[in-house]
């Protein structure tokens, strides 16, 4: 007989909501049953484009539907917490959009509510789970390329300036940090744990935000990672790790690549092919199926543990920039 499919809701219903929802049909076990936002008029255009049954004009309703098994939260990460506890606290498990919090001290609130409630709480850091992240990871387990050395990484994207958008607005956590230098943070802290020391460099903008950051994180065996991200420059979106024996290439964008290339010394340069199947979200929420069916509140691929790490160097890091949200 079947497992009964896990039933989704929605939180929010942005560009970044409409990505899950279009990878959800490549996913087995699963479907969307709910989603809600601020408004009926948005619920309902976001529901009628994703054939979604029920809608809901409040986050609360929404974390009250009975039909909702999991919910994925989607809004802004200046609301992550808030949204993400009370999922949590209505007895729903919890898929939270990355940057999983605007700082620890919330991230440690969630992962307190998540264990108190006894429910599956994951960061939703979704390239984590591709092909392309996966091949690295049997290497690593491997010692292909030997002692692990360095990582070069960035992440950057030009946009235009507009101080009431998302990436500006210092009262949505604006800034290239929180945005998309998350990614390449969670690279480093896949590959080489925690860091033991962060340096950091920006360029902050007219609304106080960094635009363009560059960082150092020193890892206690003597690693380095070395990265960069901005909202205002477009960056090759590489990502090279050096060992001792070789190196391993996430093809650009690494962030959703499809290949990695292994080249050791001596031998001729590997190229294996990882093609996403789906929209590439969709890994993400299989690992989350996999977990509830086992019974298992946290990921072993995506802990939670890390994901408070993670947010502990981009607390570091912006310390160093001296950038500090409104809300905090």
């Amino acid at each position: 007989m079947a497992a009964k499919a896990i039933r989704w809701g929605v939180l929010g219903t942005g560009r970044i909501a409409g990505e899950f929802a279009t990878a959800m049909p490549f996913v087995k076990g699963a479907k969307i049953v709910a989603v809600g936002s601020r408004s009926l008029k948005s619920a309902d255009a976001f529901a009628d484009r994703y054939k979604i049954a029920h809608r809901h004009a409040s986050y609360e309703a929404l974390a009250d539907d009975p039909n909702v098994d999991a919910i994925y939260v989607s809004t802004p990460h200046p609301y992550h917490c808030e949204n993400t506890i009370l999922c949590l606290e209505a007895g729903k498990h919890v898929l939270c959009e990355k940057p999983f919090a605007i700082n620890s001290q919330q991230a440690s609130l969630m992962i307190e509510t998540a264990r108190r409630s006894k429910r599956f709480l994951m960061e939703a850091m979704w390239s984590r789970f591709l092909p392309a992240l996966a091949k690295v990871r049997e290497l690593l387990s491997k010692g292909v390329i030997g002692e692990l050395r360095l990582l070069q990484a960035d992440f950057g994207f030009a946009t235009d300036f507009n101080p009431k958008g998302r990436l500006f607005d210092p009262n949505l956590g604006g800034g290239a940090l929180l945005d998309v230098g998350v990614y390449p943070v969670a690279l480093a802290s896949m590959i080489f744990g925690a860091p033991d020391r962060v340096t950091a460099d920006a360029h902050m903008g007219k609304t106080k935000v960094d635009e363009q950051t560059g960082m150092i994180l020193h890892h206690k065996k003597g690693q380095l990672a070395v990265l960069h991200t901005a909202v205002r420059t477009e960056t090759k979106q590489e990502a090279i790790l050096y060992g001792s024996e070789g190196s391993i290439r996430l093809d650009a964008p690494w962030w959703r690549g499809q290949s990695v290339t292994l080249e050791v010394a001596g031998k001729k340069p590997i190229t294996f092919k990882a093609p996403i199947r789906g929209t590439g979200y969709n890994y993400q929420i299989d690992e989350v199926v996999r977990c509830l069916r086992s019974g298992k509140k946290q990921s072993a691929i995506m802990p939670l543990k890390e994901s408070l790490q993670i947010m502990k160097t981009l607390d570091s890091i912006r310390m160093s920039l001296g950038l500090q949200y409104p809300m905090e």
